[in-house]
């Protein structure tokens, strides 16, 4: 025990001087044992002393803001990249096609997520897409500076890529898209009721081109149409085009969900009604005939057995018969 005692005489020290006792020799000895749990602390102005308090005072110093700023602008730069890539992502709207269910300057959001789970368009959508064949050429084209185009590439501020476009899905694959002069239009025979037409346009165009059409959606296309009908150049103006003014599935980027800027133009864009009206689909108007003939296979097959059974039967008991003769 005697080596733990900090500064404690083991009678091999400097010498005694004589005329004085070892009591006045060493006042600050003492005889007491140090005990288990006791603190030991160190010397002040030792090295040891002075080196924990240095690394006390480091560690409670927080880190300048000014050191941590860059980091999070990059973890707020890669997470706005991700969520643009494969979440949500802004577009500015550029012209009046879309009016008066979208204005000039409108911010939308469009979700790009559904569409990596295999989801496609459907009719009454409002969805952007890229320019399939040329439909925007001749168009003015925005000119951004450096650093808006780097903040639309990361996703902080709206894009403004002149290649997007946003309309209405009307038709898609199956579907029949017809009008004759001014309108209704019409999907699979069926007329659409279209509340979200401009205001004084007509469903479609007394011209031959925009108003009198009948088509039959290929698949994996989608045919799209813009709600301010007299001012849009949509799939109507463009069946000369190399996909026949339909528009590629994979070319959509994503569906328009909410109108997110300015504040007093918020709203969401939902699937008008007349898309749901009964016999739309082309698909369900074929159901019911495939279902018939489902069920009236296995009502055949089973006639069928029960005849060759009856048969086989038959011409066993007159095998029995001419034997028993």
């Amino acid at each position: 025990m005697g080596d733990l005692a900090v500064g404690a005489r083991s009678g091999h020290g400097p010498e005694e001087q004589p005329g004085r006792s070892d009591d006045a020799a060493s006042p600050a000895v003492t005889d007491r044992v140090p005990e288990e749990g006791d603190a030991m602390e160190p010397a002040p102005g030792s090295a040891a002393g002075s080196g924990s308090d240095e690394a006390a005072s480091k560690q409670k110093k927080p880190r300048s803001f000014w050191k941590e700023l860059p980091l999070l602008i990059v973890i707020a730069l890669v997470l706005a990249l991700v969520i643009k890539t494969f979440l949500v992502q802004a577009f500015s709207i550029p012209s009046a096609s879309m009016e008066n269910t979208l204005q000039i300057g409108d911010r939308v959001l469009v979700d790009k997520l559904t569409p990596w789970f295999g989801s496609e368009p459907e009719r009454g959508e409002v969805i952007v897409f890229h320019d399939p064949d040329g439909w925007l050429e001749g168009e003015p084209t925005p000119e951004p500076n450096a650093v808006q185009q780097v903040l639309s590439w990361v996703g902080l501020m709206p894009s403004a890529d002149e290649k997007d476009l946003i309309k209405r899905v009307v038709g898609v694959g199956g579907d029949t898209i017809e009008c004759n002069g001014t309108g209704p239009l019409k999907v699979n025979g069926n007329a659409l009721s279209e509340p979200y037409v401009y205001a004084g346009n007509t469903p479609c165009t007394a011209d031959n081109v925009g108003g009198t059409f009948k088509v039959k959606v290929p698949e994996g296309k989608v045919w799209v149409m813009g709600d301010h009908r007299q001012d849009s150049m949509d799939s109507r103006y463009h069946q000369s085009d190399k996909n026949s003014g339909f528009v590629p599935v994979d070319n959509v980027v994503g569906r328009a969900i909410v109108v997110a800027w300015p504040p007093t133009h918020w709203s969401t864009l939902p699937v008008p009604d007349t898309f749901d009206q009964p016999g739309i689909n082309a698909a369900a108007g074929a159901a019911p005939g495939a279902l018939g003939l489902a069920g009236a296979v296995p009502f055949v097959l089973w006639r069928r057995r029960k005849i060759n059974q009856r048969l086989t039967e038959g011409n066993t008991r007159v095998s029995a018969t001419e034997t028993a003769g």
